[in-house]
């Protein structure tokens, strides 16, 4: 265990702080975007706050600004209990050497740290003004990827004299994360996807161009929570889903806590691409997006019960979504720029779907009904026919969730991905529609409507799925009702009489 000492004045004791090998690793790294964690219970928030106050001490004037999404959380997890900021401060603040008022602890040295908290997107703009020095974020994937750019935008140092031994390594940005939530998608494509554990590199201009690096750190990087909590690893054994258990376990980002779809499983729903049989049905879907990615996916609907090369068996009706088409950017070094559009126009969209048909029988095409909207001139899916040379749709079933007897269209995908009364799936995709794997499974619920997802997600896929899926409505047959078994040379039981209009029945 690493001992990190933080300098005061000189007629003061020093205070130590005690880190495991990783976090000191986090501590001192050159990088200066870190995302450090991955499992439940690494030390991330000890992490933070040794950090915070080390760097305050340190580093006259420092501005450190500390956040979680919800400000209770803030409160609770940073600055009560026997390892909160007033426990740890305590000491100090009795000899005057840093004083705490409301969210806010004040160094001598003019150093401070801002306790802050951000729950909506409309709320990030209460830090327009704000020169972060260092950001701490505690649970990234509580946020939205709009927040994160925004803050990491205000990451700047002016007017600060750094010692020596920290030239080069602020202004600075940790940030501390466990797989799930509303951002888990844009910080696995920014931190994980692609990357190398532990290597520092330099990010894209528009991603920050920042040195970034990811530093996993599971429970038994930190012994801390072993040795004063010992059912710690037990509890985390029994929180259900073997699948929940290794994404807080183990830090394992391919699972998905709280996920809308948390049927998706790929050993399941992913398969390898095969040759689509002759006189299957086939048929595309689309999701418009502009600024935002757009979405096509096409589908074949397989005839009779079909085994697959790598050995998996689909029922009669099974949709296959063969084939994707997906508009999201990419940064310089060639990373997909999560939930960020081409920005391609209707006709070069319409065109791009209609070559991307190939050779194949396309029965029909469903869109998006909103690319049907006539503003004073041509629609969307008009300028998609692009005089001829483009893709025609009709306009798809846009229903979201069942309401007074109608389908809902996310019962459809969640009722297919389950499967049939054998368990076999009624929707699966092939290993090359990335996309759609890489965000569907991601999808979290909405909050004030659990129904229904989350919409400020990259749900694009998955609308253009929902959409398919609607084109073919399915239902998954009830069990057989079994009869009364008769013993030899025994008539069977009759069942109740059938009632008729206004009889009654007396059993």
């Amino acid at each position: 265990m690493a001992k990190s000492a933080a300098a005061l004045k000189p007629e003061s004791a020093e205070l130590d702080f005690d880190l495991h090998a990783k976090q000191e690793q986090a501590l001192n790294s050159v990088a200066t975007e870190i995302l450090y964690g991955g499992a439940a219970g690494g030390g991330k928030s000890h992490l933070m706050r040794v950090a915070a106050v080390l760097w305050c001490s340190m580093i006259p004037g420092l501005q450190v600004y500390l956040f979680r999404r919800l400000r209770d959380d803030l409160i609770k997890n940073h600055m009560e209990g026997p390892n909160g900021f007033r426990a740890m401060l305590a000491g100090w603040v009795a000899c005057g050497f840093c004083v705490i008022i409301e969210d806010q602890i004040r160094f001598w040295n003019g150093s401070k740290i801002y306790l802050c908290h951000c729950k909506d997107e409309a709320h990030r703009f209460k830090y327009q003004g704000a020169e972060i020095h260092v950001l701490l974020i505690d649970e990234l994937t509580h946020f939205t990827e709009k927040i994160y750019r925004f803050l990491r935008n205000r990451v700047r140092m002016v007017g600060i004299t750094l010692p020596k031994e920290y030239r080069g390594k602020f202004p600075r940005i940790v940030c501390g994360a466990n797989p799930g939530g509303i951002g888990h998608q844009f910080v696995k494509a920014t931190f994980i996807d692609g990357a190398t554990p532990l290597k520092v590199y330099r990010a894209a201009n528009d991603e920050g161009g920042m040195l970034r690096q990811y530093i996993p750190a599971k429970l038994e990087d930190n012994p801390s929570m072993t040795e004063q909590d010992p059912g710690y690893e037990a509890r985390l054994s029994g929180l259900g889903s073997d699948a929940l258990v290794r994404a807080m376990r183990d830090g394992d980002w391919d699972i998905i806590e709280g996920a809308f779809f948390d049927c998706f499983s790929r050993g399941k729903h992913v398969c390898k691409p095969f040759p689509i049989p002759k006189g299957w049905t086939k048929f595309r879907a689309g999701d418009w997006g502009y600024a935002k990615p757009f979405a096509f996916g096409w589908y074949a609907v397989v005839g009779d019960d079909f085994l697959t090369p790598d050995g998996r068996m689909l029922p009669r009706g099974c949709l296959v979504k063969y084939r994707e088409w997906y508009g999201v950017a990419k940064d310089r070094q060639g990373k997909y720029r999560p939930d960020v559009g081409l920005r391609m126009s209707s006709a070069s969209v319409g065109i791009g779907v209609r070559l991307r048909d190939y050779a194949d029988e396309i029965s029909y095409g469903v869109l998006d009904p909103a690319a049907f909207s006539q503003n004073g001139g041509p629609s969307i899916a008009e300028d998609m026919k692009a005089e001829g040379k483009g893709a025609t749709f009709r306009p798809a079933d846009n229903a979201r969730v069942a309401a007074r007897g109608a389908i809902g269209g996310w019962s459809q995908v969640r009722g297919r991905l389950q499967g049939d009364e054998d368990e076999r799936p009624m929707l699966v995709f092939f290993d090359t529609c990335i996309h759609s794997i890489r965000t569907i499974p991601a999808l979290q619920h909405d909050e004030a409507k659990p129904e229904d997802l989350d919409t400020t997600q990259e749900d694009h896929a998955a609308d253009e799925t929902r959409y398919a899926c609607m084109s073919r409505p399915w239902i998954r047959k009830p069990p057989e009702e079994k009869k009364p078994f008769a013993k030899p040379g025994q008539v069977p039981l009759p069942g109740p009489p059938m009632p008729t209009t206004g009889s009654k029945i007396r059993l």
